[in-house]
């Protein structure tokens, strides 16, 4: 209780220094909740893309319906595979007519329906990657009256690469935000520490231990980390609302997200404060 009022009179008696403090950390936070911001809409994108990567199994015309239904039982008990689509060639046709209403005049004037029979291999989520879909696809070939099976081999190379490559990006630099937040609240408490340092220099002089001494500045750290962390909710959230409102679509994160930032910046002032505290101590 005495380390609690003591923190809070410290926000009392330099109002201004402990928001320049809060200022400071929330600003570094703001970076990071735009990244993470960014980070996530980019993971839905792609996982948005990722979920139209399917196996489209090309039928010869003289397949016999049990081949058909052979092939359909066996492709559906992979355990990779969601579910498995007949398309017979009339339902090519009416769906191409759909799809390509361009060629309206071009397929009312045939005679005869040149578009395949086929069965579509929706796979799983978890199991659309290059590897499953490739063996999937081996597998149907081994059937002879398999014409072809295709599912886009280099668009889902570079969707899995471009997702690694999001992946490791996101690592990388939200590690490197991370830091240079740390680094600027550890600075920022620092002026704070340094502001009380006759403060500390009698409480050492009367015998106040170590610990008894931190305690105060490492909760006044976790209050202003925490104060930082609701001052970049509060701007990644008036950027995410201008950004919807005028100029495109994009999603909110999730709830855990902001509460993580918000538990980070209350970490960060506690831990950066004890470090900044400790070096003050021993230089006394």
């Amino acid at each position: 209780m005495y380390a609690l009022r003591e923190a809070i009179a410290a926000f009392r008696r330099a109002p201004v220094l402990t928001g320049l403090s809060s200022a400071m950390v929330g600003l570094a936070l703001y970076v990071v909740g735009l990244f993470g911001l960014a980070a996530y809409n980019l993971q839905l994108a792609l996982s948005s893309v990722e979920e139209r990567v399917e196996v489209a199994v090309y039928l010869r015309d003289d397949a016999r319906q049990s081949e058909i239904d052979l092939l359909l039982t066996e492709l559906a008990a992979i355990p990779e595979v969601r579910s498995v689509r007949f398309i017979s060639k009339r339902d090519a046709m009416a769906r191409a007519q759909v799809e390509l209403p361009e060629f309206g005049e071009l397929f009312s004037d045939l005679e005869v329906n040149p578009l395949p029979q086929s069965l579509e291999v929706e796979l799983r989520p978890g199991s659309r990657n290059p590897e499953v879909v490739e063996r999937v696809s081996q597998s149907a070939l081994l059937y002879p009256f398999v014409e072809d099976a295709r599912y886009g081999r280099e668009w889902v190379d570079k969707l899995f690469t471009l997702r690694r490559i999001g992946a490791a990006t996101t690592a990388v630099l939200g590690s490197a935000f991370a830091l240079v937040a740390a680094l600027i609240i550890g600075t920022a408490l620092r002026i704070a520490i340094f502001a009380r340092r006759e403060e500390i220099y009698v409480m050492r002089l009367v015998g106040a231990t170590n610990g008894f001494i931190r305690r105060p500045f490492l909760l006044e750290g976790a209050m202003a980390g925490l104060l930082g962390g609701a001052i970049a909710w509060a701007l990644t959230y008036a950027t995410y609302r201008g950004v919807y409102a005028y100029l495109f679509e994009v999603a909110w994160m999730p709830d855990g997200w902001v509460a993580l930032g918000m538990l980070a910046g209350g970490l960060f002032g506690a831990f950066s404060s004890t470090l900044a505290i400790r070096r003050h101590l021993e230089a006394i």
